[in-house]
Parts: C-alpha cells; structure tokens; sequence
C-alpha cells in the first residue's frame, strides 16, 4: 500500500471529528500567534523606552516650555524635550535651532554630551574632570570630539519618568502572552489527547470486529503474537501520530512561517540567510524517510516476531519445563531479540547522524555568519538594540521547531508503517456471506452429497463423502487420526468452502446461506474446551445476555455439572482464570456441555467431547449426551466408541472415505475395521486393524 493511500486511510478515520480537530488547531494557531507576538514586544520596550533616552534630546527655548512641559526633563538648569516627544507636541526638528543633546550609557553611568553621537558608533571617553558638583567629560566619536557632563541618579531617573507606565504595561502584555500561549497549548493538547483517543478506540474496534469476520484458514497460519501486536502495539504507534506528530507538525509550521515573516519585516538581508537553510534541510528528510521507512518496517516485523515467541512460550510454558527446554527457548528468543536490537541500532545511527546534529550544525553555520553580519562596523548605524535582540530571539526560535519536527519524523515513519500494517489485516478479505434474511431454526436435516475437499492443492482429505442425517439424529464419525473426521466438521461449520460437491441443510444449499446467520443455530464442543475470563455462569452463558440464571443453573443441572458448581465457595459466580487453568479437565467439559445446551443449537457437533472425561466420570458423560442430543441433530466426533452405542448412523472413515456405515450392532456384526477398533478399546490385543 502506498504512503499516499495511508495517509488517506487515516484521514478518513479523522473525518468524523474534524470539527473538533479544526477547533484544537484553532487553539494551536492562537497558541502559537501568542508566542510569536512575544519578541515584538520586547522590541518595542527596548527600542521605545529602555533604549529610547539614547535619542536626540533639544533643549527647549522659552516660548516652547508650556507645551512640552509635561515631557521636559530639567537638567543642569535648562530644560530638554526628547526628540519623538518635541514631534508629538507639533514641533519640527528639522527647522529647530535648539541645541542638541544625546544620551550615552556605559555601564550604569549615564552621560549628556553636546551634539548629536550615534550611542552604537564606537564612541569613548577620553578625559574626566571634577568641576564643583559635577563631573565633567571629553567623548570621543566618529563625529569627532564633544563636551559632556555625568548625569545624576535623579536625572536619570526623571528621563526615564515618561517611559515606567509603557514599560510596565508591555512587560505586563508580554506576561500575559505568555500565560495566554501556554493556556493555549494546553487546551489543544488536552483536545487532541482526547480525539486521537477516540479515533485509535473506533479503529481498535473497527480491527477487532474485522477480525472476527476472517475465516478460520487465516488464523490457521497466522501466529497469534503477530495478531496481537497490530491490533495494540500499531494501533499505539498510531495513536502518536494524531496525538503528538499532527499537533508539532502544524505548531511547528506555523512557526516557522510566522518567524520568517517576523525576520523579513526585522531584516530582509538576514532572513535570506534563514532561507537558504530551508533546501538543506528539505533535502535531509527525503534522505532520512528514504532509508528509515526499511528499517522501521524490519522493526515492527521483529516486535511482531517476539509478541509470537513470548505468546508461544507462555501458552506452552507446561511442556517448556516438563522437558527441560527453557534454554532453548532462551536461545530462541535471544536470537529475535539481538535482530532486534541491530535493526534499532541502525535506526538509532541514522537517526543521530541526520536528525537533531545535523539540524544543530545548519543552525551554528547559520548563527555564524549572523553573527559577522552584525559584527560588521558598517552594519552598527542602520540597526538598532531591539532589533537586535528580537531577530537573535527568532534566531534562536527558528531552528528549535525543524528540530522539534525531524525529532518527530521517527514516530511519523513509524506511525505510518504501523497504519501500513492495520489496514493490511483491514483488507483482507472476510468470509464470504450471501446476503439473505434472517435464518429461522433449522429442522436440522443434513446431506453431504458427494463431497470433497483439499486444504491446498490435489491433496484432498475427504474425498466423495455422502451421508444424510435426518432431523433429531446422532450421526458419530470414527476412525483413526487424519481421517478426514474434524475436515468434515469443518465443512459443516463453514470454516473452508467445499472443493468438489455440495452440503444441505433442510433442503437448501449450505454456499447459498449466511454461514454466520447459519452458526447461530450449531452448537460446538471441542476436546480441549476453552474457557474464558470471568465466572462459571459467564462461561456458560457465553455473551448470550438472553440466557437467564434460571437457564444457566438448569443446563449446568441436565448434564451434571451442578454437582461441583455447587461446591464451590462462590457457585456460579466463581471466578474463572484464562482457559480454566484452576478447573480439572472433566469440569471444563462440563462446563462446555452446559454452554452448548444453553445456547439451545438445532445441529449440535461435539468434537472429541469425550476424550477428556475419565472413565470414572464416564456415565455422568453418557447421561449429559443424551440430554445434549435430544431434539436435536447431533454430530459426535469420537475415539471412545462407548460413547457412540447409541448413535443412530455411524461412519467409519479412512483415509478421507467413508469405507463403514450403519449402527453400533451392524458393525459389529460386519466384522471389520469398526469390530477391530471396538475389541481393541475393549482390550483384546490380539485384533490387528488396518487402513
């Protein structure tokens, strides 16, 4: 599947919450705009206010006093307006003969000198003199030399008088932007957060219910660690994309166009230079996503690989100990991991070699030669400090999103190989339906006419096999082990479409109805019954809510199984671990016969049923059969031919054929390979049986 195709998959889960999501970028995109609006800020502060007693002060001539007296500073006797202030009172400079003053700090000393000194020029003071209270200063500048006096604190402090409120008022914005931003952010984060919950939940789900509907020859070859790792593992991988990969992919965008922006209105010149990194950095994604999306495909197979060796292990851990194989087993699985960890290793190289250094040495190359720009004594006169700093501030913004963003590609590559690998189990296809209304309860007549099948291939396991079981039959099928006995049953439950021939039931052809309308009505028991997480009643009930306690305890009665239920401390309500681990094997069965009869099927197939069963318990099993097959049709699968005697029609297969038929006594009277297998089970050792 392509990466285009993914990526639409995926949009198409995000479709039913993109108000939402719309709503949640909104909140980032306001985030964001704060954060940005920052810098500009502190620009202003410094160059308007802080910076802003650097500029040309006029000393103000009588006639002027009264109009700029609320912004006239007095110093040394006479009195100075600062430039911006002498304009906003209506009062050009340009056509002033007042004499000017400038303002230049070194360190936490202020001084006014005569004329007009650029404060960024390289200027420095050459001598100092006390002369009464004051000290006295000769600067030295480009301009060339001028006369100045050190200002007092209070002077100082009555130059700065106009500019306190603005400062604190900015000050205070720049706070409550900040506080804004990260509100913000949280918000969004915490919107996302949810939504991405919601959608892995549907597409769990939507997996899941997906699964269920894959025939039965899939789970065949399929490992089930490897099942379970896509649908929690890839899911999670996922689930990182629309979380955390979609919030710093648009944050970060908007970033970063926000800030080229800001950097071309502070200075063209040096946002080319940004510019010129942007290609760069195109080029190490493609390089980084054209050689990780190997590798994060080889590390998912391989997280896959050890979800099946642990399951298999676990599942197995009896026989694991019993024959003393755990080193093996160790081995095993050392081998996955160590594949594991040199395909991680690999990633982690490529990682470290084109992501975050990478990125870093851009940003210092780029640093650099800002850095000589700014340097440079020609550029000092046509820039000033808040400019500076603001453009230094984006700077350094600029480069953190790219490597917020290529930090985040890793979990992209993977999030998109992991939804590569959900949606391949999406499109597999279910199993075969034909849509019809719902099926009433069969009669249960059942004809196999003339049928044969293959797993694969011209190896067929049953060939030509036909047989009728009228409704309210026992049908048993016996005979050695690869037969063709469970491959019939198979047929039956629609696990595998027949090869050659056609099953019926009630007169109707099994591959014109749908199989899983159809399975409502078969009950299935199966040697080795598997019971799940819960309690007893759980168990026999088995999902069905419409089954009262009533029907559960008088199932649990008909075949017996009450007698031990009912000596346990919390009766139906005792819990139940993973596959019944703490119940014996007969209890299980029991169990299993009760959860057959509550579920009241019109075909009934018991796989087995009895091979579990010791032969001290043996007659409570006869019993629970006959009160299985009542009413029903009924198909035993058995080894134990005791349990058969009373069967209406039994077959005899071999080798895919059915080479016997007929009651318990007509086979015996036949004398062949149905009276061998009975006299051996019997203990006659004496008896050969061939075929």
């Amino acid at each position: 599947m392509s990466g285009q195709k993914v990526w639409g998959r995926l949009v198409s889960f995000a479709k039913p919450f993109q108000k939402q999501i719309a709503g949640a970028l909104v909140l980032l995109v306001l985030g964001t705009g704060a954060e940005l609006a920052g810098p500009f800020l502190a620009k202003i502060m410094i160059d308007n206010h802080i910076l802003a007693i650097q500029q040309t002060w006029y000393e103000v001539e009588e006639e002027a006093q009264t109009a700029v007296e609320a912004a006239a500073v007095e110093v040394n006797g006479s009195l100075y307006v600062r430039e911006d202030r002498l304009i906003e009172a209506g009062y050009s400079t340009e056509e002033r003969d007042a004499a000017k003053v400038s303002v230049l700090a070194e360190g936490t000393a202020y001084y006014l000198v005569e004329g007009e000194v650029n404060p960024n020029a390289g200027w420095q003071i050459v001598s100092q003199a006390q002369a009464g209270d004051r000290e006295r200063v000769e600067v030295e500048s480009p301009g060339g030399s001028t006369a100045g006096i050190r200002l007092t604190a209070e002077e100082v402090k009555a130059m700065y008088a106009a500019d306190i409120p603005p400062i604190i008022g900015l000050s205070v914005g720049y706070a409550v932007l900040i506080l804004l931003s990260a509100g913000f952010n949280y918000l969004q984060i915490l919107w996302l957060q949810t939504i991405a919950q919601r959608i892995i939940q549907q597409m769990r789900m939507k997996l899941f219910a997906h699964l269920q509907k894959l025939p039965v020859s899939f789970f065949d070859k399929t490992p089930v660690g490897a099942l379970v790792s896509r649908v929690t593992n890839d899911t999670e991988a996922i689930r990182e994309l629309y979380v955390s990969v979609l919030a710093t992919f648009v944050q970060n965008g908007l970033f970063l166009i926000g800030i080229l922006v800001a950097l071309f209105i502070l200075q063209p010149q040096l946002a080319l230079i940004c510019c010129l990194t942007v290609p760069v950095l195109a080029l190490l994604v493609y390089f980084y996503h054209r050689f990780s999306s190997r590798y994060y495909a080889a590390i998912r197979t391989r997280l896959s690989d050890m979800n099946v060796t642990i399951n298999e292990m676990i599942q197995n851990m009896a026989i694991v100990q019993a024959f003393r194989r755990e080193k093996g087993v160790e081995q095993e699985f050392a081998k996955i991991a160590d594949d594991y960890f040199k395909v991680r290793l690999k990633e982690n190289n490529l990682e470290s070699f084109l992501l975050r250094p990478a990125v870093d040495l851009i940003s210092k190359i780029a640093l650099t030669l800002i850095v000589w720009y700014f340097g440079s004594a020609s550029f000092h006169s046509v820039i000033s400090f808040g400019t500076l700093f603001a453009f230094i501030d984006y700077m350094g913004r600029f480069f953190e999103p790219i490597n917020m963003i290529m930090n985040r590609l890793s979990q992209l590559q993977q999030a998109t190989i992991s939804a590569q690998r959900v949606f391949e189990i999406m499109d597999l296809p279910e199993e075969q339906t034909e849509p019809s209304k719902e099926i009433g309860r069969p009669r249960g007549e059942v004809a196999f006419e003339n049928v044969s099948f293959a797993y694969s291939g011209d190896q067929y396991v049953l060939k030509n096999v036909s047989f009728t079981a009228k409704p309210g039959e026992t049908i048993a099928l016996v005979g050695h082990t690869g037969s063709g006995k469970s491959s019939l049953m198979n047929l039956l439950l629609g696990y595998y479409p027949v090869t050659k021939g056609r099953i019926r039931i009630d007169g109707n052809e099994m591959s014109g109805a749908d199989i899983q309308k159809l399975r409502r009505h078969i009950g299935l028991v199966l040697q080795d019954p598997f019971l799940f997480t819960g309690s007893i009643g759980f168990n026999i009930r088995m999902y069905n809510a419409q089954i009262t306690d009533e029907q559960v305890q008088a199932a649990a009665r008909a075949v017996r199984a009450d007698e031990f239920v009912n000596r346990l401390p919390n009766g139906y309500e005792e819990p139940v671990v993973e596959r019944g681990a703490t119940l014996s094997a007969g209890q299980r069965q029991l169990i299993s016969f009760a959860r057959a009869l509550a579920a009241d099927p019109a075909i009934l197939i018991l796989d087995e049923a009895t091979a579990s069963i010791d032969s001290e318990t043996e007659l409570a099993i006869q019993e629970a059969l006959h009160v299985l097959s009542r009413g029903r049709t009924t198909f035993i699968i058995a080894h134990r031919l005791s349990t058969i005697q009373h069967a209406d029609q039994i077959l005899v297969l071999s080798r895919g054929e059915v080479v016997e038929r007929g009651r318990h006594e007509e086979l015996m009277e036949q004398g062949g390979i149905y009276r061998k297998m009975y006299q051996l089970q019997q203990g006659d050792l004496s008896v050969k049986v061939s075929g």
